[in-house]
């Protein structure tokens, strides 16, 4: 049923991004007089078709799912009908021609727009950015952080939620800076302190870099009880259930949840002997052998089991963030315009190796990212779409022949030298371009089968 419920995520995720880029591309040429041929979703044969419209556009629903495209009339395709010639898509302005080029991309950032500020509107909950323990030797430990510190600023900016504080972070650790942050203490004192992230490196940022940092969010108390545990995971195959009370683990006490996380990832694919009780009853042994993942480089060990949750003390440590109507679509729009610039530069520290490109992710971590996030509910799932739908702007409007900015490329070339670019150099683009996108989509594809191995 996993799996079923993911395929059909992701294709739902794939529809609607392609459309509305797609509708993008439709709306402006019919916008300018041009003829539209034919809709696909998808390429290849054709599964479904239907012909639609005063000038019979063929829309289409094609087999291969990872993409689409609008054909116009053009005479560098076919003859065209003299009396149509005027509508073709090669006739038309450099001005028109780049108008209906960019509103692939445009239309997949109003889209992101428009799911961040019904968002807004509605209320997305979060975590409160109150701050744990922080290790000793860590980065948090030196600036000085404590727990039940409140994070209100980083580097200016607010932040309302551990999601901001993650992100605004994230941002200046890329560019590995020093940072100011200000926090809150429970009595209601402000401080200041500087988080020096010029230390992390390229693994540091693939993991999860607030761990090495020594900022952690602060818990719940947690009692070492099974809530819920995973389909196929190795407490399953063990034999724990929910409800299931772990008292010891290799004879070594568990006093809290805290305690059997720790002893589960510090023995990657070793038996450990757990000592249960279950049902409030007598104490049982369970011989559980902890898979292996890796992660930032290192092996951890995984069980698939998560805590019985304390509802009361959960809901002391979330919040929801709501906004008005128009102070919604602003915020709407600065999330958009700041995700698309840290995108791009994230592509741009990959090209010159301040950035791995374990980062890339292709079409099965898309599937698997738009399977979990819907089943955590549906604004989870809208916050993913919005993610993606800036990522295929930004990626379509990347300079690289094949491309809608390939094309944008072409046209500004146009509009500097006074004439079109030759076919011959637009053919050798093509194929350029072609065999970049080929690598990078290898990449992806490398790390998702990675990524589905290491866990």
């Amino acid at each position: 049923m996993n799996f079923v419920n993911t395929a059909l995520a992701f294709l739902v995720t794939l529809g609607c991004l392609i459309i509305i880029h797609e509708l993008g591309h439709y709306w402006i040429a019919r916008l300018c007089n041009v003829k539209v041929l034919r809709f696909s979703v998808g390429f290849g044969r054709p599964l479904w078709s239907r012909e639609r419209g005063p000038d019979r556009t063929e829309w289409v629903v094609a087999a291969f799912p990872l993409g689409g495209y609008v054909k116009m009339l053009d005479e560098r395709e076919g003859p065209v009908d003299a009396r149509e010639a005027h509508r073709a898509f090669n006739r038309q302005s450099v001005g028109r021609r780049f108008a209906i080029v960019l509103a692939g991309p445009v239309a997949n950032f109003l889209l992101a727009i428009a799911l961040y500020w019904v968002l807004f509107m509605h209320g997305v909950p979060g975590l409160k950015p109150v701050v744990g323990p922080a290790p000793e030797n860590t980065t948090a430990a030196a600036a000085g952080f404590k727990a039940g510190d409140t994070i209100t600023q980083i580097g200016g900016e607010p932040v309302q939620t551990w999601q901001d504080a993650r992100w605004l972070l994230l941002q200046h650790a890329v560019n590995k800076e020093r940072v100011r942050v200000t926090t809150r203490d429970p009595s209601g004192q402000s401080s200041e302190r500087e988080l020096d992230l010029s230390q992390l490196t390229a693994a540091d940022l693939d993991s999860d870099f607030l761990r090495t940092l020594g900022l952690a969010r602060q818990q719940p108390p947690l009692p070492p009880v099974i809530g819920n545990v995973m389909a196929g995971g190795a407490a399953e195959r063990a034999g724990l259930k929910a409800g299931d009370e772990i008292v010891a683990i290799d004879d070594r006490a568990a006093g809290g949840w805290e305690d059997v996380v720790q002893a589960v990832r510090a023995h990657p694919g070793r038996q450990l002997t757990f000592e249960v009780r279950r049902d409030g009853g007598r104490t049982i042994t369970v011989p559980v052998a902890p898979e292996v993942y890796t992660e930032g480089g290192k092996p951890i060990g995984r069980i698939g089991a998560g805590p019985k949750m304390d509802r009361g003390a959960l809901a002391q440590l979330t919040t929801e963030v709501r906004y008005g109507p128009l102070e919604s679509l602003t915020k709407a729009l600065y999330k958009t315009w700041d995700t698309s610039v840290f995108s791009l530069q994230m592509l741009g520290k990959m090209i010159v190796g301040e950035v791995s490109l374990k980062n890339l992710s292709g079409p099965i971590t898309i599937a698997d990212y738009a399977g979990q996030s819907a089943q955590m509910g549906w604004i989870s799932y809208l916050l993913f779409l919005a993610l993606i739908s800036i990522s295929l702007g930004v990626l379509n409007l990347l300079p690289i022949p094949l491309l809608d900015g390939g094309h944008l490329m072409y046209y500004i070339f146009e509009v500097v030298k006074g004439s079109p670019v030759s076919d011959k150099a637009i053919e050798i683009g093509q194929q350029l371009g072609m065999a970049l996108l080929f690598v990078l989509m290898a990449f992806a594809l490398y790390n998702d089968i990675n990524r589905l191995i290491s866990g």
